[in-house]
């Protein structure tokens, strides 16, 4: 019998640390690393040997912020995560789980927030989901042919439906009755018991409830108080778990109530992840007041982490269906109304066209979006002289208000309009910034949602290339090592999993890279097929970067080709159980 059931040669090894990568030969067997040497290693000793000379080898990257709590159910190899070499993913963001709430409940309060069509949702929810606590979830989930590893937060949105229902959830006159909070409680103490990492809350009002009952209401866990989402927190603190929580962006002073909840001057610490520090065009001040406000709250003995997404943040839209409209009056009117005639009227109606420019032109308010249709460029249109060109361009041409022929083309051609901008992340100087900080997490895929947008499947991969290009032109901010670190171990300490390093004696999670093959554009989008949906959706593909991903001792990608057991066969991803203290 080979002493090695897979052994690697002669590549740049990066342990999931801070320490310097080495050259190195690496021996797995049943599914955990055996050894880790730099000294000659036999080949006879392996069944299957990889060559890895002038490759990286690393560990499988970690992506903590996905929405694939309704794909996982369907298509639990997560392949488009994997084949970017992700091989821990999380679940339970942005308050949205589908675990505690019914099935139709826990369908509405996903589908519209994550454009994934609710008619494609709902069936899957209706034939599969039986369970209602944390408990019988995770028995489902354990029986699942996972791809990646899995770890998961428990959202509040959830757990508030689960316990309130629905409409009352979704109702500012009413709260949870005592005995109502004391079930809540319990739940997520079960889960945390289970080893989920804690809470995901929401408190922007721009995410919208689907379905035809409590249509366009925001997400139950905006109708909370905070002494609701405090006395749930104090659960999470008590067990060393993590909060992640999204702030209000129309209320930037609430960020305190984050604050103060992390703080650990006189109690332990919670650890708290907020969505997202970015370096928005329409805000540029703002990455200033949130670096400030990271260090001011780790300073005075919070455990505070923004989450980055380390590169350039661009917004795919159809027509005016674009969720940074929510953040102004006008836009949120026109997105309220489901029915295609009605939102014609009104995109007509003079007065709200006034009210639409007046917006427009307030350029000094804090806004996500720039409010610059000369930033925006037309990339599909039934009117194919369009395309490829922006809208200043277009409305100079036709002598006509940049707004009003916004307006009049979304009115002409509806979703069939395909544009897109970038809203922030465009300056790569304050990115540096940005993801080098230690009070930052590299994160915010987004993946398994905005299939008609952009989810970034390649995370890891974005942030490898812009390190090393960098590096290359000799303008070096990080060592490559650093990054890996950030991409794995650093998230794997904070967030308290089994995961995230090459060392002997680990389970044999790992991706072996071509950094050659990173001098491909890495933001190029194509559209594929979303398994088991019936859609197609917005990806990115990188051939030749990815050569190997090795999940539990297993080739999850081999030679750049996805495994075809993947997801139908077990032995790769597991769930991964956080490390709490007691209750």
């Amino acid at each position: 019998m080979a002493r090695y059931d897979i052994a690697i040669l002669g590549g740049r090894y990066f342990d999931g640390s801070k320490n310097p990568s080495s050259i190195a030969n690496i021996g797995i067997k049943n599914g955990k690393v055996l050894t880790v040497t730099a000294d000659r290693m036999d080949p006879a000793a392996a069944d299957k040997v990889i060559n890895a000379q002038g490759l990286w080898i690393t560990p499988g990257f970690i992506d903590s912020h996905t929405h694939y709590d309704a794909e996982l159910l369907v298509s639990p190899a997560l392949s488009e995560s994997v084949r970017h070499g992700v091989t821990t993913v999380m679940v339970g963001s942005c308050s949205l789980s589908m675990i505690c709430s019914d099935t139709e409940d826990a369908s509405d309060i996903f589908t519209r927030v994550e454009t994934v069509p609710r008619e494609r949702v709902l069936p899957i929810l209706q034939r599969d989901k039986y369970w209602r606590t944390p408990k019988q979830w995770l028995s489902h989930i354990n029986n699942l042919p996972l791809g990646p590893n899995l770890i998961s937060l428990l959202g509040h949105s959830d757990l508030r439906t689960g316990v309130m229902g629905l409409s009352r959830a979704t109702d500012l006159s009413e709260q949870p009755s005592e005995d109502e909070m004391q079930k809540m409680e319990a739940l997520l103490n079960e889960a945390m018991d289970l080893g989920f990492l804690g809470l995901s809350t929401m408190r922007l009002t721009w995410d919208k409830v689907d379905g035809d009952r409590e249509w366009s209401k925001s997400l139950p866990s905006t109708y909370a108080h905070w002494q609701e989402i405090s006395r749930l927190l104090t659960h999470v603190r008590r067990r060393g778990g993590i909060h992640q929580g999204a702030p209000n962006a129309a209320k930037p002073l609430l960020i305190f109530d984050y604050i103060r909840e992390s703080l650990g001057l006189i109690r332990s610490s919670l650890k708290t992840t907020l969505i997202s520090q970015m370096d928005l065009k329409g805000s540029g001040y703002l990455n200033f007041l949130t670096r400030m406000t990271s260090f001011i709250t780790n300073i005075l003995g919070g455990n505070f982490r923004w989450q980055v997404l380390p590169t350039p943040f661009t917004v795919y839209a159809d027509g005016i269906d674009v969720v940074f409209f929510e953040e102004f009056g006008a836009g949120e009117l026109a997105l309220d109304l489901k029915n295609k005639v009605e939102r014609n009227n009104l995109l007509k109606d003079e007065t709200y066209r006034r009210d639409f420019r007046k917006f427009y032109g307030e350029k000094l308010s804090p806004r996500v979006w720039q409010r610059d249709f000369a930033d925006a460029t037309v990339v599909d249109c039934p009117d194919p002289s369009l395309v490829g060109r922006n809208f200043d361009e277009i409305a100079k041409e036709r002598q006509v208000h940049i707004v009003d022929l916004f307006l009049d083309l979304v009115v002409e051609y509806g979703k069939g309009l395909r544009w897109v901008t970038t809203i922030g992340n465009h300056r790569p100087a304050t990115l540096k910034k940005l993801v080098k900080s230690k009070h930052s997490l590299i994160t915010f895929s987004d993946a398994g949602a905005h299939i008609r947008n952009m989810a970034f499947y390649n995370l890891p991969l974005r942030f490898l290339k812009f390190v090393h290009d960098n590096e290359q032109a000799g303008q070096s901010f990080m060592k490559l090592e650093e990054a890996v670190h950030k991409l794995t171990g650093d998230q794997a300490d904070w967030f308290g999993i089994d995961a995230g390093y090459i060392r002997e004696g680990n389970r044999a999670d790992l991706v072996i890279l071509d950094p050659a093959a990173m001098a491909q554009d890495l933001e190029s989008v194509t559209w594929d097929d979303m398994e088991n949906f019936d859609l197609k959706r917005l990806v990115n593909r990188n051939p030749g970067i990815v050569k190997h991903a090795v999940i539990n001792g297993k080739f999850a990608v081999e030679d750049g080709n996805l495994n075809a057991e993947l997801g139908r066969e077990p032995g790769f991803g597991q769930f991964l159980p956080a490390a709490h203290k007691n209750a």
